[in-house]
């Protein structure tokens, strides 16, 4: 094995966790960026140290799709970013592709209501702390009342 086929897989995940922070990236950018030593048509069959690097990449995508599906201002492009990474898992199984897509409408759909069920409570909590001031503000003017009297 090259030096170059071993350290490919290592600039993949690194690159990823790189656009992590700095941002989303496709996985048609991650592709294309990549040299020929990950491609399939180098070697009929992926190593063992293929396969570990593609299951590290798709879980590092996937735990990127997911952080930035928490915050709903980045529903799509959280989207945009799973879509690469089914359109990945597909080609080795459409089924768990079929369900894994089941899987994040259910996620999105649990952040959805656990974003709305927290805005309710700060709401209510709001409206809890105005109620209190509002006893307090009429027991003292009950106070100065009965102090008049």
């Amino acid at each position: 094995m090259l030096e170059s086929d071993r350290t490919a897989p290592l600039l993949w995940i690194t690159r990823l966790e790189i656009s992590f922070i700095e941002g989303p990236i496709s996985m048609s950018e991650l592709s294309q960026s990549e040299p020929s030593a990950m491609s399939p048509a180098k070697a009929d069959l992926p190593t063992e140290s293929q396969t570990q690097a593609e299951k590290s990449l798709l879980e590092v995508a996937l735990a990127g799709a997911i952080a930035l599906a928490k915050d709903s201002k980045n529903y799509a492009q959280a989207s945009e970013q799973f879509t690469a990474i089914t359109a990945q898992i597909e080609q080795d199984s459409p089924e768990a592709a079929k369900l894994l897509r089941q899987l994040w409408k259910e996620y999105l759909s649990a952040q959805r209501s656990a974003l709305f069920y927290e805005s309710l409570s700060n709401a209510e909590a709001g409206l809890s702390e105005k109620m209190t001031a509002n006893t307090i503000q009429l027991k003292q003017n009950y106070m100065r009342l009965i102090q008049e009297q």
